[in-house]
């Protein structure tokens, strides 16, 4: 190839290939932090549902920088978090070529959102799963006890299994997402002995996560579809005449080498891959289950997280919430895995202490102007639905 005149950089990053479908619908974590003994046992992950997005306001602290004292709005995304169930314990042993499974200890009783994840066609089937296993635990637990030791006396990582419970949504679905979260902190011993206290026991987000953390965020973006180049990789529209369509790569390749080379930008599948965010603030977490859960000390309007009319595409959030900076991947009821973050955060915005003043809850299906359906009788007066009722 000739020198060229002018640089330019190729279109889209080969450092995502192969750009193919996602092989599992929930995020998956493919490394936990660093574990450090000298902290109390702690769980290092949780799963979430997305709902939606709306804006908060809120004044910067940051000394020197010109927003300094001033409000800012800023777009959140709001994760319905109702608390996981843990259901058991695994135990790995360090090899030569990572880790290895040594053996797994489930709970006693285990709920049907979960047993439906190991079924293909639940109302079909024998609904026979643990059956046998829920037998170990009436010789007064010898066997449990055994697989219990021998974890601690052989493993070096611990993780929990825990289940989402996904019966308290109403995103039409039953089966819960089941994922092993490490426990992080403390001897192995008391490794497991944490777990094994959490069994059956439902786990909060804020018993993981608290405000102003630093957090990662593991999901699996919004599918769409075949596609071609100039969406796929943001090639260049060829000119208006060019015969044959102008929504291609025109050169696809040299003569030799006599093949299409792998950088070569090509239609196919946008969408749908896991991806991994990392350092995503959390601005607040609600709790669920009480009114007024979106009232802040500057704004006293009493209204709940859920905006007027229901967030689109998903409906109410009655549980837990967390409201996370700026966007998270995935479409409305996708789960999203949360991890602690991986490096020790010392940046000022990961720093800064967050004080919301506004949490926007106008409706976000057209242009909302109203906080509450409340407000929004007082404004607009008798009107002819309300006639007709």
């Amino acid at each position: 190839m000739s020198h060229r005149k002018f640089e330019r950089p190729r279109h889209g990053s080969l450092g995502f290939l192969p750009r193919k479908r996602a092989s599992r619908h929930r995020g998956k974590v493919k490394s936990f932090p660093k574990d450090d003994p000298s902290k109390a046992p702690h769980l290092t992950a949780f799963l979430a549902y997305k709902a939606g997005m709306t804006h908060i306001l809120r004044d910067v602290d940051k000394p020197g920088a010109k927003a300094h004292k001033k409000e800012v709005v800023e777009a959140v995304t709001v994760l319905e978090c109702p608390p996981m169930v843990v259901v058991g314990v695994v135990g790995y042993v360090s090899t030569a070529k990572g880790l290895r499974a040594l053996t797994t200890v489930w709970a006693e009783h285990l709920n049907d959102e979960l047993k439906r994840r190991f079924y293909k066609n639940w109302y079909r089937s024998k609904k026979k799963a643990f059956t046998k296993y829920v037998k170990k635990y009436a010789d007064g637990q010898k066997d449990i006890d055994a697989e219990l030791e021998k974890i601690k006396k052989y493993c070096q990582v611990v993780r929990v299994i825990a289940h989402t419970q996904i019966r308290k949504l109403k995103i039409g679905q039953k089966k819960s997402h089941l994922m092993e979260i490490q426990v992080n902190g403390g001897d192995v011993a008391a490794k497991v002995a944490f777990a094994q206290d959490y069994f059956e026991k439902q786990m909060p987000v804020d018993a993981i996560f608290s405000q102003n953390e630093m957090l990662d965020v593991i999901g699996v973006s919004k599918g769409r579809g075949y596609e071609g180049v100039t969406t796929r990789w943001g090639c260049t529209r060829l000119p208006r005449k060019t015969h044959r369509g102008l929504r291609k790569v025109a050169c696809i390749g040299a003569w030799h080498p006599a093949k299409v080379q792998y950088s070569v930008a090509r239609a196919g599948q946008n969408g749908y891959h896991h991806r991994t965010e990392i350092n995503k603030k959390v601005y607040k977490i609600g709790k669920g289950g009480i009114e007024n859960n979106a009232t802040t000390e500057f704004d006293l309007t009493e209204k709940s997280i859920t905006p007027v009319g229901g967030f689109p595409h998903y409906g109410q959030v009655r549980e837990d919430y967390m409201l996370l900076k700026g966007c998270v991947v995935g479409p409305k009821k996708r789960v999203v895995t949360l991890r602690k973050s991986l490096i020790e955060q010392t940046k000022r915005n990961a720093l800064e202490e967050v004080t919301l003043k506004f949490i926007d809850t106008s409706s976000k299906f057209g242009h909302g102007r109203f906080q509450t359906m409340e407000e929004k009788a007082k404004f607009m007066g008798l009107r002819k639905k309300k006639v007709a009722a």
